[in-house]
Order: structure tokens, then C-alpha cells, then sequence
């Protein structure tokens, strides 16, 4: 998987931004990438401390443009494009304040075309990698939401799984007079269909199922309907996507039980991308998976944005760096 997106970033010169420049993590994926020569990092910190930090863990970072916020000489330009993006929200003393910070600067850099991709995380919260790209990246055109959704490898076999790490849930969005804006179940239908095509970015032909407690009707409940109603909404979307649903996770994946109670249907028993109907059943789904299925975890993977920006586990490592690294940068 990895050598196939790796043949496709030779032939498709990219640069990634990492937002912790100083983190050893970063720096040991980072000397991986300059030895592969296939990505361009940029690292974001203080220069000295960046190269100090390097050497004292023997990685080779040779020739890697590492970008100091306190002493770029395009800030004035970047504060009056950040002004301009957050619309009289941020004063310019308030961007520049904000700009100082690797998140948002790295970010800014994606937004000014200076770079392709983001990877961040490694010591900044989910929250503080997302926050900046909603702001000033923002969701690509028609687009309702950002979500998320985890590439599982075990072997030779791979599957999707979204949204297990943005939306806790899925509500209608109203405007001033109560009417209903972007339905829940369109914001569902969304996360879908954006799996299925980070599904296909792996060699992943989707087969995707809506899961619920209920297959077909056979049980009632709020999150039954939304699962039922989001699968309609992501055939229209987009008709040519395999999807069917509500389903529970046995009719999913075991054809025995899937076409018993779901009869006909194209995904139900073959189902290899998988929609949970809110976060707590997604993170859960993909750590059961990760811990007692043996499957190895990527992610999370951001969609929706306008550029690829992915958030890494604060606890995780070099490798899982340069992996999500390669990931990120082959969403271009």
C-alpha cells in the first residue's frame, strides 16, 4: 500500500509541513523522508533548537527548510491574508499572536499555496490542528462538515471505517427560523461518500454499510432512522457508490447473515468501508478492531477540508510520523 502511494509522490513532487519541527518523532521521520527523497518536509520552529534537537538524536536532516514564525520575513504579508480569511473575527495583533504558534502558521502556509499537505498533533490536541484549518483552509466546496475515518491493514486486507474521531453526533443544522438547513442524515450521507473516496485513495473498492442495531427495518430508534435515511441521501449524492443500509455489523460482513436479512443487497455480507451513526460506536468500532481483530490503524484521516491537513496521536511514533506523513501528502 505504502510503496504504491510512494510511486505516486516520485512522480508528483509535494512538500508537508509538520507543525512540532523540534519533536524527535518528527525529526526521525523526517530524516526518513529527506533518505527516500520522494516528499518535501517543512519543518516549524525555532532554527537552533530544530537542528540541535536533530543532532542530539543522530537524524540527518540535511537541507530540510526549517521556518522559524518569530523571525519569517512574509508575517506582514501572512497577518493581512489571515485578516482577510477570519473577516474583522481576529484583529491583525490577534493573527499575528496566533501565527506565532506552529499550528496556525503551518496552516497558513498551506492555505498560501507555500505548501501541499499538514501533519500536526504530535504534541497539539485534535482540537488545535482542526481549529486552525476550519478557519482559514475551511471545508472544500459543498462540503457541510469535516470528518474522519481510519484505514485498517491487517495483511493483505484493508477496510475504511468513519467518522470515529470529529463528529460526536449528527444533528440538523436549523437557520434563524427553525427551518432545516443541512439534515443530519445529509451530514451522515457525507461522511459515507467521503470514506468511499478515501477508501479508493488506498486501492479500496468500497462496499460501504450504514451500521445501526437494525438491518432493514427490523428495529426503531433515532439513530436507525438517521442510518437508514443518510444511506438514501448518499445514493443520491452519489449513484454509482455500492452503499446500503441501516445494517448491524454481522449482516455487514457475514454473507450468511447479510443477504438472510438484507436479501439482494450488493454490500450487505461484503462490506469493506463501514459508517458508524455517531462517535462513540465509530471509536469504539476501530479500536476493537485495532486491539482483538490484529488490524493495524492509520488515521485520523481528515476529509471535507480544502487541502489535506491530518492530526497524529499525541502518543504516537516515528513511524506512525512518517506514515500518516506519506498518507497525508498522497490526498493531494
Amino acid at each position: 500500500m505504502f510503496n504504491a502511494m510512494i510511486e505516486v509522490l516520485k512522480a508528483n513532487p509535494r512538500k508537508i509541513v509538520f507543525t512540532e519541527g523540534h519533536d524527535a518523532r518528527i525529526l526521525e521521520a523526517t530524516a526518513r523522508l529527506v533518505e527516500g527523497g520522494f516528499l518535501t518536509p517543512i519543518l516549524i520552529g525555532n532554527v537552533e533548537e530544530v537542528k540541535a534537537n536533530a543532532a542530539k538524536g543522530g537524524f540527518n536532516i540535511e537541507g530540510v527548510e526549517i521556518i522559524d514564525p518569530l523571525t519569517y520575513e512574509g508575517m506582514d504579508e501572512m497577518v493581512a491574508e489571515m485578516v482577510a480569511l477570519r473577516k474583522g473575527k481576529m484583529s491583525p495583533e490577534e493573527c499575528k499572536a496566533a501565527l506565532s504558534k506552529g499550528n496556525y502558521f503551518g496552516t497558513m502556509l498551506v492555505k498560501m499555496g507555500k505548501a501541499d499537505s499538514l501533519l500536526g498533533g504530535a504534541t497539539y490536541s485534535t482540537a488545535d490542528t482542526v481549529r486552525p484549518a476550519l478557519q482559514l483552509v475551511k471545508t472544500k466546496k459543498g462540503a457541510n462538515l469535516v470528518s474522519s475515518c481510519f484505514i485498517l491493514v491487517r495483511g493483505d486486507e484493508k477496510i475504511a471505517m468513519g467518522d470515529c474521531a470529529i463528529n460526536l453526533s449528527y444533528e440538523d443544522t436549523l437557520d434563524k427560523e427553525g427551518n432545516v438547513v443541512v439534515s443530519a442524515a445529509r451530514k451522515l450521507a457525507e461522511v459515507a461518500v467521503e470514506t468511499a473516496k478515501t477508501a479508493k485513495v488506498f486501492g479500496i473498492e468500497p462496499k460501504v454499510a450504514m451500521l445501526s442495531f437494525s438491518t432493514n427495518g427490523s428495529g426503531k430508534g433515532a439513530t436507525v432512522k438517521l442510518s437508514h435515511d443518510a444511506t438514501i441521501e448518499a445514493k443520491a449524492m452519489d449513484p454509482a457508490l455500492l452503499i446500503d443500509g441501516e445494517m448491524q455489523f454481522d449482516a455487514a460482513v457475514a454473507p450468511e447473515v447479510g443477504q438472510l436479512k438484507f436479501p439482494g443487497s450488493p454490500v450487505a455480507g461484503y462490506a469493506n468501508t463501514f459508517i458508524f451513526p455517531c462517535i462513540e460506536a465509530g471509536n469504539i468500532g476501530y479500536k476493537i478492531a485495532q486491539r482483538l481483530g490484529g488490524y493495524e490503524a492509520y488515521g485520523p484521516i481528515l476529509q471535507g477540508l480544502a487541502a489535506p491537513i491530518n492530526d497524529l496521536s499525541r502518543g504516537c511514533n516515528a513511524d506512525e510520523v512518517y506514515k500518516m506523513a506519506i498518507i497525508t501528502a498522497a490526498l493531494v
